[in-house]
C-alpha cells in the first residue's frame, strides 16, 4: 500500500479496531488509520461535516474498511450512501466482517465494493487476511484524488 495513503476503518468494535491495528504492526503497515464507530460517523468523516470539519485530521481515505453489522447506520446503509455520493463513490471499499450471510455479501456486490473478507477469529489467520489486503492494495492502482 502506498504509505501515505490514508485509511478509514469503520467499526464499532473496539476490540476489532485493537486487532486491526495490531494486525497493522505485523504486518508494517504504516498508513495513518482513522476509525469510525458507525456508518453515520464515517460518513460525517468522509464529508468533513461537524467535528471533522478539518481536512487536516479528517483526510480523504484511499481505502474503507468496513463492519457491516454497526448501530445507527449499518454497513449496508453506509454503502448505498457513499456509493450514490458523487464525491465518494469511488473510493474503494472492502467489506470486513464477521457475517457469512450470502444476502449480506450480494448485497455489497451489489454496491460496489471491492472485495468481502470475513474476519478470521485466529490472530495469525486475521494477520494473513490483512496482509493479503496489503499486497492487494500494493499492486493496484488507485486513481489520484484532489483535496
Amino acid at each position: 500500500m502506498t504509505d501515505n495513503m490514508p485509511i478509514l476503518l469503520v467499526e464499532d468494535d473496539i476490540v476489532d479496531v485493537k486487532t486491526v491495528q495490531r494486525a497493522f504492526k505485523e504486518n508494517h503497515i504504516v498508513n495513518p488509520l482513522y476509525t469510525a464507530g458507525n456508518g453515520q460517523m464515517a460518513l460525517e468523516f468522509l464529508r468533513r461535516e461537524g467535528r471533522f470539519a478539518n481536512p487536516e485530521t479528517s483526510p480523504r481515505p484511499g481505502i474503507i474498511l468496513l463492519d457491516l453489522n454497526m448501530p445507527v447506520m449499518n454497513g449496508i446503509e453506509f454503502l448505498k450512501a457513499v456509493k450514490a455520493d458523487e464525491e465518494l463513490k469511488s473510493i474503494p471499499v472492502v467489506v470486513l466482517t464477521t457475517s457469512k450471510e450470502e444476502n449480506d455479501r450480494f448485497a455489497s456486490y451489489n454496491l460496489g465494493i471491492a472485495g468481502y473478507i470475513v474476519k478470521p477469529v485466529e490472530f495469525d489467520k486475521f494477520v494473513e487476511a490483512i496482509k493479503t489486503i496489503k499486497m492487494y492494495w500494493s499492486l493496484c492502482q488507485l486513481p489520484h484524488t484532489e483535496e
